[in-house]
């Protein structure tokens, strides 16, 4: 029997799609591999496999054959901590026998010059609050190096200032580089010790000096791009390694011959030190471009993560105090103030406030909760003070299952991006090949000197661009589902969200779906003959009906503000309804059926009952001493959205569908007051999905909602399954797109949402393909064959740079989609 286990493996040293797409085949390839996934953009390996046939260790070490950095996630839980009140070798130390002393400690390392600790321990014997609690009966302090999502912004941060310095040191060396080498060229007068028509060798040296530092900034280049190419898996840094290269070579050949006095000044107007400098700057600063558009594809999660508080108040019998986040466990108790966060999931044991949820339900208003009501980590405490009891800590939370959820999404694929990731893979050795062969053929089959060549060599080697290709994919996924996140959508992968810009059919569930699912007391008729009114029916029908355990009842008795009456000699009639004797009164509760087993007149009722009923309502009769009182009208209330939702779907061009398991006269009430036409009602939940199954049959893009519990099937045989939630109670697990929200125009945001991502992919494989089909051409210089002009390396090293740029660009418009 085969098993599978999925795992997230981090990979460093990509570059470009080659490189992700590289991977993805040589590792898929692999026996015991049973789906891969790598994502050029976040720098992740997505694994499924059957660990009885393959082991983690042989994938990472074949990865690392490759070429590229991985290492083996561990089941230990490492932590490190500052600690404060060290002051020398024997405070460390004694902090090390401290915690080396704890269960389950694997690894104790303690640096008093950093006043650092790494601690590496297993989580299921020792917790991070036992640990640190140790070290402060020891007499020291500990806090974490960052908290909640900094370690992310830092590492970012830290990488774009990195960048920053790069291109900082590029350009300040190639401006007066490309202006001394071109600037007696446009008129500019150079002093005549650095004139190349007098002083040809140090009209040279000093390009060469100036060139150094530009290439010592762009050194990854040569040190990532050559040995991938010795690895015959050539990347984007081995075209530019390769260009720059080439460009450098000729033009130090070119600077010995002229301090060997051969030709010196032909061999001064000869030398393209600027080329390689300014185009290792430019396409440096691209990198710099790309990698701040590329972080800011994720500030959807950075802002998820930033919700959770730092710290939270533990309450300890008679004390309190504060504690990390990280080390609440379930069961303790928490004191939330005003204007607090709630640091975890758990439930109110004491005090009341209102609870400000929005960044789950998308509801402006505060939200009262009491003694017994769930609350969610992530949400605001407005104005009362709160004791909650922690149930869900850690990663078991709704708010780091909602993070993790879009973290997976924005990891996954598209169906649509295999096209770019087929052609990335043999992309660069295709370029590579067509740069040898432009360069050999204008220097064997036409009269262009040798440097015409070359510069068209080089020219096609620093234009190709597979970081546009490989770009143009995830970060457009990455932005949509941050986007859907913040909307309250959550999209799951990258699949659903291209499978949901198809979709032409939307089926909906009736109950709790159009519906709210809570059944309501919608109205109370009463008989003409009845002079006590409508309050005392409603009084008398709920002392019974609060015996009764029916839905029905309970929304009879929730209607009835006056405190319930006590009720005596309670029967209920299967089929019938109930009885019971009020205040001295016999108080029949039921159906027609009831009504004339009891010889009670209905007739007067009847046109009152035909209209109730019109508008999908149950409605019951009331009788009181065997005479006809009233009429109650009970319904499950369509939601407010649901027509203005169904009206936005049909102008999209969607056939909408009702699919319920009532009887076909409420499915047809409902599906009157919503404005759906196609009905199909009568249908049991395990034969719903069949129903989905015809659809699809018929060529329809089939999209379910539903509430995700009792048409799982149905969610799981769409071909997007859309799952209906209310903020903490929603089933992330259900369906391929969650709503957080209780409101029907979140499919239509879904679907709108999903239709604009597609659109905005193929405008980026559009822009990705079109400047490497019209830009390698001109590169070789078919335009020159023809009377054109040619491309200067230097143009094209700039173009190629800003084409992943403006891919990623136009990926960060979707940070402003708004659902119409």
């Amino acid at each position: 029997m085969h098993t599978s286990h999925s795992t997230r493996l981090p990979v460093g040293g990509m570059h470009c799609a080659a490189c992700s797409t590289r991977i993805e085949k040589i590792v898929g390839a692999m026996p015991g591999v049973h789906k891969i996934a790598v994502n050029l953009a976040t720098g992740d390996m997505d694994l499924n496999y059957d660990p009885q046939a393959l082991s983690l260790d042989s994938v990472v070490e074949r990865v690392r054959e490759l070429g590229f950095q991985a290492e083996v996630p561990s089941q230990l839980t490492s932590l490190d901590l500052r600690i404060g009140g060290m002051h020398c070798a024997a405070c460390s130390s004694r902090i090390e026998r401290v915690a080396s002393g704890l269960p389950g400690m694997q690894e104790v390392s303690v640096n008093l010059g950093l006043e650092q600790g790494h601690f590496v321990f297993d989580p299921s014997q020792t917790t991070q609050r036992v640990l640190r609690q140790a070290i402060a009966e020891a007499g020291f302090s500990t806090a974490l190096p960052e908290a909640g999502g900094e370690d992310e912004e830092t590492r970012i941060a830290a990488k774009l200032q990195a960048k920053q310095r790069q291109v900082v040191q590029a350009m300040l060396f190639a401006l007066p580089l490309l202006v001394l080498s071109m600037g007696h060229m446009w008129g500019m007068p150079l002093p005549r010790w650095l004139d190349p028509m007098h002083a040809p060798g140090m009209f040279a040296l000093v390009q060469l000096a100036l060139t150094i530092p530009v290439v010592w900034s762009g050194r990854t280049f040569y040190t990532q791009g050559i040995p991938a190419l010795i690895r015959r898996a050539p990347n984007m840094d081995s075209l530019v390694a390769v260009g720059t290269g080439a460009a450098l070579v000729y033009s130090l050949w070119n600077t010995v011959e002229i301090w060997l006095g051969l030709d010196a000044v032909a061999r001064a107007m000869d030398l393209y030190y600027e080329s390689a400098a300014v185009l290792i700057a430019m396409i440096s600063l691209g990198k710099y471009f790309e990698a701040r558009a590329v972080s800011r594809t994720t500030g959807a999660v950075r802002a998820l993560m930033q919700l959770a508080p730092d710290t939270a108040i533990l309450v300890d019998g008679e004390t309190e105090r504060s504690i990390a986040v990280e080390e609440i466990e379930p069961g303790d108790m928490l004191r939330i103030r005003p204007g607090e966060r709630l640091p975890v999931d758990g439930e109110v044991v004491q005090g009341e406030s209102h609870i400000d949820e929005s960044m789950l339900t998308g509801e402006p208003l505060p939200v009262r909760r009491s003694v017994g009501d769930k609350v969610v980590g992530g949400t605001l405490n407005t104005t009362g003070a709160l004791v909650m009891r922690a149930s869900l800590v850690g990663e078991d939370t709704v708010l780091a299952r909602i993070v993790r959820l879009v973290r997976d999404a924005q990891g996954s694929k598209a169906p649509i991006a295999s096209l770019a990731d087929t052609i990335s893979y043999y992309f660069v050795p295709v370029v590579m090949a067509l740069s040898l062969l432009a360069g050999l053929g204008w220097y064997l089959l036409s009269p262009e000197p040798f440097v015409f060549a070359l510069r068209i060599s080089i020219a096609v080697l620093v234009i190709a661009c597979p970081c546009a290709m490989g770009l143009a994919t995830p970060t457009s996924i990455m932005v949509g589902t941050g986007r859907g996140a913040q909307l309250g959508v959550l999209i799951k992968s990258g699949r659903a969200l291209q499978r949901a810009g198809d979709v032409n059919t939307v089926v909906f569930d009736k109950t709790g779906t159009l519906t709210q699912g809570k059944p309501v007391l919608a109205e109370v008729w009463t008989a003409p003959g009845w002079t006590k009114g409508r309050d005392e029916v409603l009084r008398l029908a709920a002392a019974v009906e609060a015996l009764s355990e029916h839905p029905l009842a309970r929304a009879v008795v929730a209607a009835s503000d006056a405190p319930v009456l006590q009720a005596q000699g309670f029967a209920a009639v299967p089929g019938h309804g109930v009885e019971a004797v009020v205040d001295g009164q016999e108080v029949c509760i039921g159906n027609a059926a009831l009504m004339q087993a009891k010889n009670i007149d209905v007739g007067m009722a009847t046109s009152e009952m035909q209209r109730l009923e019109s508008t999908a309502a149950t409605v019951v009769y009331v009788a009181v001493d065997g005479a006809l009182t009233g009429l109650l009208a009970v319904c499950d209330t369509v939601r407010s959205d649901a027509a203005q939702t169904i009206t936005q779907l049909k102008n999209l061009n969607m056939r909408v569908v009702l699919l319920t398991g009532d009887t076909e006269h409420s499915a047809q009430a409902v599906a009157r007051l919503v404005g759906v036409e196609d009905v199909i009602a009568g249908v049991l939940p395990e034969n719903k999905a069949q129903v989905v199954t015809e659809l699809q049959a018929r060529g329809r893009v089939v999209a379910m909602v539903g509430d995700g519990i009792n048409d799982a099937p149905a969610l799981a045989q769409a071909d997007v399954g859309v799952a209906m939630g209310s903020g903490m109670d929603v089933a992330l697990e259900s369906g391929d797109v969650v709503l957080m929200r209780e409101h029907l125009s979140g499919v239509l945001t879904a679907l709108s949402l999903s239709r604009a991502v597609m659109r905005n992919i193929r405008q980026n494989l559009f822009w990705a393909f079109a400047f490497n089909a019209i830009g390698i051409p001109v590169a070789m210089g078919v335009a020159y064959l023809f009377g054109g002009p040619t491309m200067s390396p230097m143009l094209a090293g700039t173009a190629m740079a800003m084409s992943s740029v403006m891919v990623v660009s136009n990926a960060l418009r979707l940070r402003f989609f708004t659902p119409a």
